[in-house]
């Protein structure tokens, strides 16, 4: 069986994004790291080279495939912030509709700047995922 591509490492979370060259995108990913520490209670952590993760869940796929992977992340991508939140959260669509200026893929959201959304929404959308996270 293949091994994960993304796993919990030791690199240093602050010198990851000291190293985004655009000011904007390091100084939202500096508050997403605060934001997410303090509504999960988890230190921020690498895993892989370009994932800040926080806090640690293990899955299991009927395939037989299992692994972990961080309860929530983010990551810092060229064309746009990337949040990695539970994909099936209750009320995801309610919130996500007052979120505020952002794209879906699959499982992911995306952001240009953290001004384009509303913070209180991310809060309660950080909470919900990791309540559901947990719950599962």
């Amino acid at each position: 069986m293949a091994k994960n591509k993304t796993f919990e490492t030791e690199g240093s979370v602050i010198d990851f994004i000291n190293s985004i060259a655009d000011e904007t995108k390091r100084a939202d990913s500096f508050r997403i790291a605060e934001i997410m520490e303090q509504q999960s209670g988890y230190p921020a952590k690498m895993w892989g080279p370009a994932i800040i993760g926080f806090g640690s869940c293990h899955y299991k796929y009927e395939s037989g495939r299992e692994g972990d992977m961080p309860m929530i992340a983010f990551s810092p991508r060229k064309a746009a912030i990337t949040l990695y939140l539970s994909i099936d959260f209750p009320a995801k669509e309610k919130l996500l509709e007052k979120f505020g200026k952002h794209d879906i893929g699959k499982g992911c959201i995306y952001l240009k700047r953290l001004s384009d959304v509303n913070l209180e929404v991310l809060n309660e959308m950080i909470t919900a995922s990791i309540a559901h996270t947990k719950s599962r």
